[in-house]
């Protein structure tokens, strides 16, 4: 039995083989029984927290920190045998490869909580959550780029050449791709800047509709008529944007033209009449009501009066209501409204000569 442990295989030992192998299940074993209680007793006691950081970190820790320990303890045991240079060149090679990709992971892993957890406690909306989404991928790929070229380094590799070259491409593919990165720095504008997030109501360049999805290149916008517009992120930022949903107040002015001939006590009288009928209005807020023009053929007043909300058919519907009573209004008093043009008031020749 002596002899068969001693027997050679591959330049070790059986019995340097069965001391590695019983190592390996020894911290196998080891992992699961930590795993199974230790970890599973921090969860329990993260969870109950209030705060998220605590779950984030061991979150990170079970993905990453916890197998890649594993590995590299059993990498060390396995040093224990003797291998030919070959054969510790490729498994060097491997855990530099396994190390990097634990790594970067790591990296994109806590810059995407730490900016989840940042804009949860600003309170952010979920659209503006979800359109988080496309910035963090490109930064995620510029952290895998970034990484591996210090992989290649570390291996022994001279990348001046590859970085020279990727500089000298990169320059000619933002040359060739000049409008989709403006459209990209644009859309870093909107994210940051926020003129107008997802469901906001919005009218830029004579189009008024509602934001449904913002992109890394262009944003949706559904128009009030029904057709769905893509608008490139780019011609949005240059152009003036009207942001209705942040509307606080909405002001409204509108001009009535009565007739010269109205009776001096019914002129007075408007200003008044237009005040109660809009005070009785829900959600509407009187200012003023002023004769402001002699005109060449009517006398003008102009109204301006609020109301509290950015709802558009909410508008509408008071408008119209306060047209409508205006209307009964002057009626019930003998007010006439003025027609476009002239008004003549016309005699009998008798009638003048009695005067």
């Amino acid at each position: 039995m002596k002899n068969l442990l001693e027997q050679i295989w591959w330049g070790n030992s059986i019995k340097m083989y069965a001391i590695v192998l019983a190592e390996i299940i020894i911290v196998w074993i080891l992992f699961r029984l930590f795993r199974k209680f230790i970890f599973s007793l921090l969860k329990k006691i993260s969870r109950r927290t209030e705060s998220q950081v605590d779950d984030a970190i061991v979150d990170a820790t079970e993905k990453f920190i916890i197998p890649y320990f594993y590995l590299i303890i059993n990498y060390g045991i396995i040093q224990q045998l003797s291998f030919s240079d070959h054969a510790e060149h490729v498994l060097k090679v491997v855990v530099a490869i396994v190390t990097a990709y634990y790594f970067i992971r790591f990296i994109n892993h806590a810059l995407h909580l730490s900016v989840l957890l940042y804009m949860k406690s600003k309170d952010e909306s979920p659209e503006r959550i979800k359109q988080l989404t496309g910035i963090l991928v490109v930064l995620k790929v510029l952290i895998w780029s970034g990484g591996l070229l210090m992989l290649v380094d570390n291996l022994g590799y001279d990348i001046t050449t590859l970085i020279t070259g990727l500089g000298i491409g990169g320059i000619a593919i933002a040359l060739a791709a000049q409008n989709i990165l403006s459209d990209l720095f644009s859309y870093f504008v909107i994210f940051f800047d926020k003129p107008f997030s997802i469901g906001d109501a919005i009218s830029v360049n004579n189009v008024t509709g509602t934001v449904e999805r913002i992109g890394i290149k262009t944003s949706h916008i559904r128009s009030v008529s029904g057709e769905q517009l893509i608008m490139p992120n780019a011609e949005l930022v240059k152009s003036t944007i009207k942001n209705i949903k942040r509307l606080e107040r909405r002001g409204v002015t509108f001009r009535l033209n009565v007739r010269y001939d109205t009776a001096k006590e019914k002129l007075t009288l408007i200003p008044e009449i237009i005040k109660q009928i809009i005070s009785r209005q829900e959600h509407a807020t009187f200012d003023r009501c002023h004769l402001i023009a002699l005109g060449d053929f009517s006398l003008a007043y102009e109204t301006l009066y609020f109301i509290d909300s950015s709802d558009y058919k909410l508008y509408l519907g008071i408008q119209q209501q306060i047209y409508f009573e205006i209307i009964n209004a002057f009626t019930s008093n003998g007010i006439d409204f003025a027609f476009p043009g002239q008004t003549f008031i016309l005699q009998h020749p008798l009638n003048a000569e009695k005067k």
